[in-house]
């Protein structure tokens, strides 16, 4: 072979080999590389105009570079400079402040970034090595959001949420995507969507966990107490009207839960064929009304009332008997079986 043709291929071959070493560098690291050339370049001078750094760094979006001199002005870095033509945009740097180049990277591309704080400080970790009850809320949310956005780690992100809600937590559920949007940029789509699974999943769980350990319902007092604990959900955050029923075998020991209606109590809607469809799927001996007033009073209406005769008459009928019906509220529960 000719030796310049082997020269030629070997020249191609190391400048193959080096494309390929640039192509498997971490992004975020191609990412420092980026604002780094431009930022030193700027550094280096006392005074600039910005059309000058882009000239200098033709090889890079005009916008990028627009950006970091709009960064480096909103932050007091550099001042901006009186010019004869409006058009030119010139700028020197900020005496009375020391700038860092490294600091302002750190700054920029990391912040609070999850991977560039401690293993042990870290959210997952801390987590698997202490357990989730030993995570604060912040924390909790981070994990949740997982990954941040440009200027804002999830870590972040995670406290923002956490100090707009705290004192009142159970008004996250009901929170929406733009709300949250609004306060934490690394709230994107994914992260509000893990957020709100994560809460209903819980919510499940706890109801689960509630109704594993109800003993026999054999008083009104009873009744309260499991209705209160296992349909807490609707006590704090219910925003109509939900009429469920409790299912109970031969020994007074629930069976499960279901939902009849939503919306306004009303004795057409309630239907007797409704409710005890779902008691004699169950084979229930007994049954145990429950719904909610929105307006956090819990004291029985009328239609209530109403609602209560009727289905303990039709429960007669079909040897199912209807053993209260709870009324739930904020600042307290009602018995109906006790006040009527």
């Amino acid at each position: 072979m000719n030796t310049d043709l082997k020269i030629e291929l070997s020249g191609e071959s190391d400048i193959d080999n080096e494309l390929e070493s640039n192509s498997k560098k971490p992004k975020s690291s191609q990412r420092y590389d980026r604002y780094k050339k431009v930022i030193d370049d700027a550094a280096d001078r006392q005074q600039f105009e910005l059309d000058e750094i882009k000239l200098a760094h033709a090889d890079e979006h005009p916008g990028f570079i627009t950006r970091i001199v709009n960064d480096l002005e909103n932050k007091g870095w550099i001042i901006r400079e009186s010019t004869i033509d409006a058009k030119t945009k010139a700028y020197r740097w900020n005496s009375a402040r020391s700038f860092s180049v490294s600091k302002w990277l750190d700054e920029k591309l990391f912040g609070t970034q999850i991977k560039e704080s401690p293993l042990q400080e870290r959210p997952r970790e801390k987590l698997l090595a202490k357990g989730a009850e030993n995570l604060a809320t912040s924390e909790l949310i981070s994990i949740l959001i997982r990954s941040g956005r440009p200027g804002e780690s999830a870590v972040m992100g995670g406290q923002k949420v956490s100090k707009a809600f705290d004192g009142r937590l159970e008004d996250l559920p009901d929170a929406g995507r733009a709300e949250l949007k609004e306060i934490s940029c690394s709230v994107e789509k994914t992260a509000f969507c893990q957020i709100m699974a994560g809460i209903e999943l819980g919510r499940r769980v706890a109801a689960l966990s509630d109704k594993k350990i109800t003993s026999k319902i054999c008083s009104s007092g009873e009744a309260i107490e499991f209705c209160e604990s296992h349909f807490a959900r609707l006590i704090a955050n219910g925003k109509q009207e939900e009429f469920h029923i409790v299912t109970l075998d031969t020994k007074n020991q629930v069976i499960d839960t279901h939902c009849i209606t939503v919306g306004t109590l009303d004795a057409s809607l309630v239907h007797p064929r409704e409710v005890f469809r779902a008691a004699i799927k169950d084979s229930a001996s007994s049954i145990l009304l429950v719904h909610n007033h929105p307006s956090g009073d819990a004291t029985p209406s009328r239609e209530d009332i109403a609602v209560t005769n009727r289905l303990t008459e039709s429960g007669k009928l079909i040897g199912i008997d209807v053993l209260d019906h709870v009324v739930l509220g904020r600042s307290g529960s009602v018995s109906i079986r006790e006040t009527v």
